[in-house]
């Protein structure tokens, strides 16, 4: 089964990016609200689900090519001496440091631009604790993530999604009340 999950990943790079994050992030999504409201409903109706889904699948898009782009990125870093050369962990900090400090914070705003499209409204509310989620969580997990193959790393960034759901969810029962 773990070979036909590779060889469909090589294979198919954007496309399974994009079925990866639409299921897993929407599922995070899901789950935040899940662990925020202390019961297992679909929070969200049909259609927001598939407009999550599609949102997450154009995210997928954009995250593939920065992977690719900031590795290029680093590694010419690393060729001309900018950063101290290195194969390993560091290599893989330097990659998601770079990554989301500077295309993180893109990432996030057109997340929530999406978000607000079909609520026809502008809420920018807490979008500065998004932007800290890239500090304190997507680095280190994307540290992790560029430590693996490259293969299996959109898997596991779309995992961290789910991850990142259960935080929020736990971290907004503390900060707002639930409503009964």
């Amino acid at each position: 089964m773990f070979d036909l999950y590779v060889q469909y990943v090589t294979a198919n790079p954007i496309l399974s990016a994009v079925i990866q994050f639409a299921i897993l992030g929407t599922f995070g999504e899901i789950v935040s609200r899940w662990v925020h409201q202390k019961k297992v409903v679909m929070p969200f109706s049909a259609v927001m689900v598939l407009w999550k889904m599609l949102t997450w699948s154009i995210l997928a898009v954009c995250i593939k090519y920065a992977f690719t782009g900031y590795k290029g990125f680093v590694d010419v870093l690393m060729e001309h001496g900018y950063l101290p050369s290195d194969d390993g962990i560091l290599r893989a900090f330097y990659i998601s440091t770079a990554m989301n400090v500077q295309f993180g914070l893109l990432l996030v705003i057109l997340h929530r631009i999406l978000d607000n499209i079909p609520e026809r409204k502008s809420n920018w509310a807490n979008i500065d604790k998004s932007m800290y989620s890239l500090l304190w969580f997507w680095i280190p997990a994307h540290t992790i993530t560029f430590t693996l193959p490259r293969e299996l790393q959109i898997g596991l960034a779309a995992l961290w999604s789910v991850a990142l759901g259960i935080i929020l969810g736990f971290n907004s029962r503390k900060t707002i009340p639930v409503k009964k």
